[in-house]
């Protein structure tokens, strides 16, 4: 069994999704601390005119030790009115405005104060989109005991030795940095990183802004499109 596990993105961008249909298993590991301005609560797409913006999920103030997965929506706010808004420009240039918007509205009328639940929806919606079968699982919900981890990288470790069954763990290619692959060896664990093919799509303007989030990329591109981006990644 081929694993992934990632902590739960907002609308993230085409790497993720990418990581996500490749692995047998894919896990929303929400129980560590949470970091704000982070891509927990926020994503990047395009500015009506050049450059970029934010569309964000206002979360309630936490103290600077919780946990992702008791991290609250601020729900007082309109805020996912404002996301849609800020998405209309959209309608003038893309070709899959109205699809996407589809997608977008359904994900975000799930009725939660959890981030971590809201997330688990938007993922869920954009791969049903996209013939994606996988089942998503949030790692606080599993009732799984693992041992401590004493590095960053033994988080990972710790819950492929718990399945007992996981032969290879992927990870983006941003973990080169600070995963040993030894560890994983000496568990009979092979580590591969991986790292997709950012292609460059027609967004109708002049300047190409990449690795924004997959709402971007919905908004150019089939679903069909989409799926051969996805399965352009390499493994290292």
């Amino acid at each position: 069994m081929i694993i992934g596990i990632m902590q739960p993105y907002f609308f993230p961008y085409l790497g993720y999704f990418s990581l996500l249909k490749q692995v047998d298993r894919f896990i929303l590991f929400d129980t560590v601390k949470f970091i704000r301005h982070g891509w927990i609560e926020r994503n990047r797409i395009l500015k009506p005119c050049e450059g970029v913006q934010y569309i964000c999920v206002p979360l309630v103030k936490a103290s600077h030790l919780a946990k992702i997965k008791d991290v609250s929506i601020r729900n007082n706010e309109d805020w996912r009115n404002h996301i849609l808004c800020q998405l209309n420009h959209y309608k003038k240039k893309a070709p899959f405005y109205k699809e996407t918007m589809a997608v977008v509205e359904r994900a975000l009328a799930i009725n939660t104060e959890s981030i971590t639940y809201l997330n688990h929806n938007t993922m869920n919606c954009v791969c049903d989109y996209l013939g994606i079968k996988k089942n998503i699982e949030i790692f606080s919900q599993m009732n799984l005991e693992i041992e401590p981890a004493n590095e960053p990288d033994e988080w990972a470790l710790n819950i492929c030795k718990k399945f007992g069954n996981v032969e290879e763990y992927w990870n983006p290619i941003g973990g080169l940095s600070f995963f040993n692959p030894e560890k994983y060896e000496k568990s009979g664990i092979k580590i591969h990183f991986h790292s997709v093919k950012i292609k460059r799509y027609p967004q109708r303007r002049p300047v190409f802004e990449e690795k924004l989030s997959i709402i971007d990329v919905m908004m150019f591109n089939s679903p069909t499109e989409i799926n051969r981006m996805l399965d352009d990644y390499s493994l290292f």
